[in-house]
């Protein structure tokens, strides 16, 4: 049975996250990019004004909504995760150093996707029955399309719900797991494969946060992930930046070989990597996974923002792939090739080729804060999508079901410490991958709104 799920599964998955998906995701954000001529990069010096601009004013909230900071922090929590690690270490070494400038061009499109749909999102929200601002795909599929697509915010919201156990949950908590074991392990406190009872009890001390965070609300959400954000990125990116600086003389080969490997990956690779399409594959779709432009799932943090203008919010969805992706993704990216650190070419890699770039640089001692970056990394995804689904369970089923849902999903945490989750794991990037579906035909059939809001937006802002 569970052969023929995994059989059935992968069929899906390959297709799901192949061309096709990869075609409709660019094609949609080259489409966006075209009708707002190029907003994400002609307005990026405004979209920067207006968002760090906002972030440095302190502010309250309305009841049941979030301020503008709070929400793209709440957003960047779900999208800034293990993969920024372990992703972006997976495409270099399947699709060379050329993956990452494809990473460049997935976001560059996928800053105006997620633009696209942060302002949708604020558009067509709405407040629940608690009081709250909800919105996101199913919102501004039911409230700006017509009945017949109805069925489309229905699809969105199933899909959520199963992907949030996994995607959000399940392997984030595994993730973490094994960060504190690795560490532990490195420094003799635990011996190799006896570490069952600590993963439990990590599995219930993180069961119990999640709940207590989750179940205050959206308010305390808010709170946290204001100050765990920029904490865990600042860090990271420090950390990174010194593995940089120390191998400054790698700097302009690095450069050299993402650029020449991009169109002749074979070249820089050693022919292990012979496939332009295979470095572009791997590129594109780390980036998408990163940043979740095309997936919709960001714009549902951000709906909850308590603000009055959409695409004043929908600036935040640019800087929120920009930080992801060119920042996050590409500092990881520069500590492996930079770092000198050998790389199988062609064959699988994760989280540990990341950690060996630091850790040649700097020494054992820093897998101690490469674990603590992967705990905070995989805590805050689980807080993001536990909104996600949160909001996803809820249109199907009313608020009512809420509080329920939220000991459940922070039960799962306990699974995910202490069992094998390679097929969940699966399982959940299909689902994840089958959100984009609704939400992309959506987005596509709402552009026209997009560039109307934009174009009043503009003309209110030349009149001040």
């Amino acid at each position: 049975m569970l052969s023929t799920i995994e059989s059935v599964n992968n069929v899906v998955n390959n297709f799901i996250w192949g061309v096709p998906a990869m075609i409709c995701i660019i094609g949609v954000g080259l489409l966006l990019s075209f009708r707002t001529r190029f907003l994400q990069i002609c307005k990026f010096p405004y979209a920067m004004k207006v968002t760090i601009g906002r972030m440095l004013r302190k502010r309250d909230a309305s009841d049941g909504a979030l301020t503008p900071f709070q929400a793209v922090c709440t957003a960047l929590a779900a999208t800034v995760g293990t993969g920024n690690i372990a992703g972006v270490a997976g495409a270099i070494a399947i699709g060379g150093p050329g993956a990452v400038f494809w990473m460049w061009i997935s976001a560059i499109l996928g800053m105006c996707t997620k633009f696209s749909e942060v302002t949708l999102a604020v558009h067509f929200r709405e407040k629940n029955a608690d009081g709250d601002l909800v919105g996101g795909p199913m919102y501004y599929i039911k409230n700006g399309l017509k009945k017949n697509w109805h069925w489309l915010a229905y699809l969105f919201a199933a899909f959520g719900v199963l992907t949030v156990f996994g995607t959000g949950n399940a392997t984030q908590v595994n993730t973490i797991t094994t960060a504190i074991d690795s560490a532990l392990i490195n420094y003799g406190v635990i011996e190799a494969g006896k570490s069952g009872t600590l993963n439990l009890i990590i599995g219930i001390v993180l069961a119990a946060l999640i709940a207590l965070i989750l179940l205050g609300g959206i308010k305390r959400i808010g709170r946290v992930t204001e100050k765990l954000v920029p904490f865990m990125a600042v860090v990271y990116i420090l950390l990174a930046l010194g593995v940089i600086l120390l191998n400054i003389k790698n700097v302009p080969g690095v450069f050299a070989s993402i650029f020449e490997g991009a169109f002749s990956p074979a070249s820089v690779t050693g022919g292990a990597v012979g496939s332009f399409f295979m470095s572009m594959k791997k590129g594109v779709s780390r980036g998408i996974f990163s940043n979740e432009a095309g997936l919709g799932t960001g714009s549902i943090a951000h709906a909850c923002a308590d603000t009055q203008k959409p695409v004043k919010q929908g600036f935040f969805g640019i800087f929120e792939v920009f930080v992801d992706t060119i920042v996050i993704c590409t500092m990881t990216a520069l500590v492996i090739l930079c770092s000198g650190v050998s790389i199988g070419y062609g064959e699988a890699a994760g989280a540990e080729l990341t950690i060996n770039g630091f850790t040649s640089t700097y020494g054992n001692w820093v897998s101690i804060f490469t674990a603590v970056a992967m705990c905070c990394f995989a805590f805050s995804t689980i807080l993001g999508w536990g909104l996600y689904g949160t909001r996803c369970i809820e249109f199907l089923f009313g608020s009512k079901v809420n509080k329920p849902f939220m000991v459940l999903y922070s039960l799962v945490a306990i699974v995910g410490a202490t069992m094998d989750l390679g097929l969940m794991w699966s399982i959940a990037e299909t689902f994840n991958g089958l959100m984009a579906i609704p939400n992309l035909l959506a987005v596509f059939l709402l552009s026209g709104v997009v560039v109307k809001l934009v174009k009043e937006y503009f003309e209110n802002e030349g009149k001040k």
